[in-house]
């Protein structure tokens, strides 16, 4: 990016000649401040036009912008490398025999927290890298849906793909990270069951100074130990628990994306994520049929099926999304409606078939990531009609 020096005291210029002379010489003022130069007496800065280069911006330098989603939790970055343990010397007594049995497994305990740290600081670099490829994969998808495509694009299902694999290597890996948990809640209860033996080992006969020395060394030493492994299981829990929830979020938004990718078009985040964003618990299904004062209610959308390939996904995922966002807790009541016209087979034909439309529009919700259970599904016939409908009521 350029500024020519010259084109600005133009500008200038022309604005100091529209003003008064208080504003004028305010103005000069201002340009010699912006500039570090002095101004003539016309406003023009003085300057020989040279151009003054300003270092482009990171969104700049980025030459291939694009659509992610949310980012991921970020990770802890804790090192939790045990320290040494104090060496002490054999004092020749059954209590320094006692001590150097528990220094030796204070430093097979520190051994395991090492090689538990180790794993974690490698978990932890392949599950960035597992979230860059995911994360790059679906803003691809995203993008090219977001300009339009054709349904059903080979290449998009192929990154869907492997953005589906990413997801499992995350997932495997917080499998890991549970069983690092595991390991590490392990060595919790040996460090409390060495920190025992040390304070029993206070009440022994026979002890020189030398050995209390010692166990009091010893003693903090696997305080300290104690402490880390608390702070490494406080991270693991917290890690697993962000990492979980994430991930079962994305398995949801995936699937929304597929059948984004199936039309051809962008929808949004899965419903299933938007109906539980409150801890608010859903309605409990109402007795009786759903249809119970259904023409005294205002339907939330109404899909005519009046011709072949009813385009509907898109307007759908919109209205239910938008309903989610002002009620969470709410849920729909999907009737089939058939008008009411003809002889009794064509009525029961035209019923059939509406009854397979509301069976479409119930796998589209499903598909967009909204539970099944908050959805009832009935069928009625109506005079009003003049054609197979499907009609979706809020609850």
């Amino acid at each position: 990016m350029l500024i020519r020096r010259s084109h600005l005291g133009v500008a200038m210029a022309a604005l100091l000649l529209s003003g008064c002379s208080s504003i004028s010489n305010s103005a000069d003022s201002i340009w010699s401040s912006l500039t570090g130069q002095d101004s003539d007496t016309t406003g023009t800065p003085s300057g020989d036009g040279t151009v003054v280069p300003i270092p482009p911006s990171p969104a700049e330098l980025n030459p291939q912008p694009t659509l992610t989603p949310s980012q991921p939790p970020t990770l802890n970055s804790g090192n939790f490398a045990a320290p040494s343990v104090t060496p002490g010397s054999p004092t020749g007594t059954y209590v320094g025999a006692q001590v150097a049995a528990l220094r030796s497994a204070l430093q097979r305990l520190q051994e395991n927290i090492n090689q538990q740290n180790a794993g974690l600081q490698q978990l932890r670099q392949g599950m960035a890298q597992d979230a860059s490829r995911y994360f790059s994969l679906v803003g691809s998808i995203n993008s090219r849906l977001q300009v339009g495509t054709t349904p059903g694009n080979p290449e998009l299902i192929a990154q869907w793909n492997q953005a589906q694999g990413a997801l499992d290597r995350m997932s495997d890996d917080i499998a890991k990270l549970n069983s690092l948990s595991n390991q590490a809640a392990s060595d919790s209860s040996l460090a409390a069951y060495i920190l025992e033996s040390i304070k029993a080992a206070y009440g022994l006969q026979g002890a020189v100074d030398e050995d209390h020395r010692q166990l009091g060394l010893l003693e903090s030493d696997v305080n300290r130990t104690v402490v880390l492994v608390d702070r490494l299981l406080n991270s693991l829990s917290d890690d697993i628990s962000r990492q979980s929830s994430y991930v079962s979020n994305e398995r949801g938004n995936l699937v929304t994306l597929s059948l984004a990718i199936k039309n051809g078009e962008l929808f949004g985040q899965s419903l299933g994520n938007r109906a539980f964003a409150t801890a608010t618990p859903a309605l409990a299904p109402t007795r009786g049929s759903p249809l119970t004062g259904i023409g005294e209610r205002r339907p939330l959308v109404v899909i005519r099926f009046d011709r072949p390939n009813v385009e509907y996904d898109q307007a759908l995922y919109n209205a239910v999304s938008h309903a989610l966002q002002r009620r969470p807790e709410a849920s729909f009541d999907l009737v089939a409606v058939t008008p009411n016209a003809g002889s009794p087979a064509q009525v029961a034909l035209h019923t059939d078939a509406s009854k397979r439309n509301a069976q479409r529009v119930l796998r589209s919700l499903t598909q967009m990531g909204l539970p099944a259970d908050r959805i009832t599904l009935s069928a009625t016939t109506s005079a009003s009609v003049q054609s197979n409908e499907v009609q979706i009521y809020v609850r």
